[in-house]
C-alpha cells in the first residue's frame, strides 16, 4: 500500500467538478484507491464517497492505493489536486 498526504487548495475544494476530475483520474488504475479526511475513508472512485466527505479549500486528505500501479496512482491524484485542477 502507498499513502501520500496532500492538502487541497482550490476554490471549491474537492466537490462538483473537481471531485468529477478526481473520480476520472482515479479510475484510470488498477488499483483500489482510497480518500481518507480525518477519520473516515471512502472509495476513491465513488462520487458519492469523496463528496461525502466534505472537503473544503485548505484540508488535508490522505490519498491511499493497493494494486499494481499503486504509487503511479497515488502520485497522478496528488498532482491533479496539487495543480488545483488547472489542467482540466
Amino acid at each position: 500500500m502507498y499513502t501520500r498526504a496532500v492538502i487541497v487548495n482550490n476554490q471549491v475544494g474537492l466537490h462538483a467538478r473537481p471531485a468529477t476530475f478526481f473520480i476520472q483520474k482515479a479510475n484510470e488504475f488498477k488499483s483500489s484507491v482510497w480518500v481518507e479526511k480525518e477519520a473516515r475513508r471512502v472509495n476513491a472512485k465513488s462520487l458519492l464517497g469523496v463528496l461525502s466527505l466534505g472537503i473544503i479549500k485548505g484540508t488535508e486528505i490522505n490519498i491511499s492505493a493497493d494494486g499494481p500501479d499503486e504509487s503511479e496512482a497515488v502520485s497522478a491524484l496528488a498532482d491533479l489536486i496539487s495543480s488545483n485542477f488547472t489542467e482540466m
